[in-house]
C-alpha cells in the first residue's frame, strides 16, 4: 500500500467505530484483489475501498441535514432509509475531505449501496466487495458470490442485486429504485428469463 493510502486510512480510522473500520479494511483488501482479477487499477480500488463508508457513523439526522446542506439530492426512499445517504455523501465527503478527485472512484463510493446502470468495472468492484469482504456476515448465496466475484463479476452483480431485492422485499422495507433501475438493467444485458 502506497504512502499516500496509508495516511487516508489513519484518517478515516478516527471518524468510523471499530466494527466499520474492520469492515473497511476488510472492503479495501477485497477491492484490491478484485481489482488484481480483473484488470482494474489497484489503487483506484484500494481508495474507493477505504472510503466507501467514510460518511457510515454520521447519525441518520445529521447525513440528512448534511445532504441538504450541500445540494445533495435525498430521493424518497432515503427519506425513509437516511442509512443509504452514506453511499452519497461519502462521495461528497470523499471530494471535500480527502481531496479525491478522481471520479471513477467518486462514482464506485456513491453507488456503492445500490448500483445504477452500466456500471464501470471499479463501480462493480467495490458493490460486490462491500457484499463479500471476509468480515461481512453471512448472507444467503454468501459462498457462490465469492466464487462468482473471480469467474463472471456481470452474474455476481446481478446475483448481489437479486438477492438485495428480495431480502429488502420480503423485510418490506423501503427499496431505492436506483437498486431496482440496476437489477432491471443487468436482467435486461445478462439477459435472464427468471422473474
Amino acid at each position: 500500500m502506497n504512502e499516500a493510502i496509508d495516511k487516508m486510512r489513519k484518517k478515516v480510522k478516527k471518524y468510523l467505530d471499530k466494527d466499520r473500520y474492520i469492515h473497511t479494511l476488510g472492503v479495501m483488501y477485497t477491492a484490491g484483489a478484485l481489482a488484481m482479477r480483473w484488470g482494474a487499477d489497484l489503487d483506484q480500488a484500494l481508495i474507493a475501498g477505504l472510503l466507501h463508508d467514510c460518511a457510515k457513523c454520521i447519525p441518520n439526522d445529521k447525513k440528512i441535514r448534511m445532504c441538504r446542506k450541500n445540494g445533495i439530492t435525498v430521493s424518497p426512499a432515503e427519506e425513509a432509509n437516511p442509512s443509504l445517504l452514506h453511499a452519497k455523501l461519502g462521495a461528497y465527503l470523499a471530494a471535500k475531505k480527502y481531496h479525491i478527485r478522481d471520479r471513477g472512484i467518486l462514482s464506485a463510493i456513491t453507488c456503492h449501496t445500490t448500483g445504477k446502470p452500466q456500471m464501470s468495472l471499479l463501480d462493480k468492484i467495490l458493490y460486490i466487495a462491500d457484499y463479500i469482504e471476509p468480515n461481512r456476515a453471512q448472507l444467503p448465496n454468501m459462498a457462490k458470490a465469492r466464487r462468482l466475484a473471480f469467474e463472471d463479476i456481470d452474474e455476481c452483480l446481478y446475483m448481489l442485486l437479486k438477492d438485495s431485492l428480495v431480502y429488502l422485499n420480503s423485510r418490506g422495507l423501503p427499496v431505492d429504485p436506483a437498486t431496482e433501475r440496476t437489477y432491471v438493467y443487468y436482467k435486461d444485458y445478462l439477459k435472464k428469463e427468471e422473474d
